[in-house]
């Protein structure tokens, strides 16, 4: 059985998608026309995730976690390399 990690741990191509020809090369959920920004705004406003993914049922729970998992690692790795 997969680890929670492991779940979250998907290739970047199956979380965003960047493509000139939808919503202007505005960064989105692969599969979608769901920018990224829409799940950062959501949870700066106090929603929940559920909240998120109901709102935009296109979007894939994994995605979601996955897209805050990678943030999360990108974070964590420029925190640690300007220490």
């Amino acid at each position: 059985m997969l680890s929670e990690r492991s779940k979250l741990t998907m290739n970047i191509k199956d979380l965003i998608e960047v493509d000139p020809e939808k919503m202007s090369g505005t960064p989105v959920f692969t599969g979608t026309r769901v920018p990224l920004n829409h799940l950062f705004d959501y949870l700066k406003a106090g929603d929940s995730l559920d909240i998120f993914l109901t709102d935009f049922p296109t979007v894939k729970r994994e995605q979601a976690l996955g897209v805050l998992e990678l943030m999360r690692e990108r974070l964590l790795t420029e925190y640690e390399t300007a220490a």
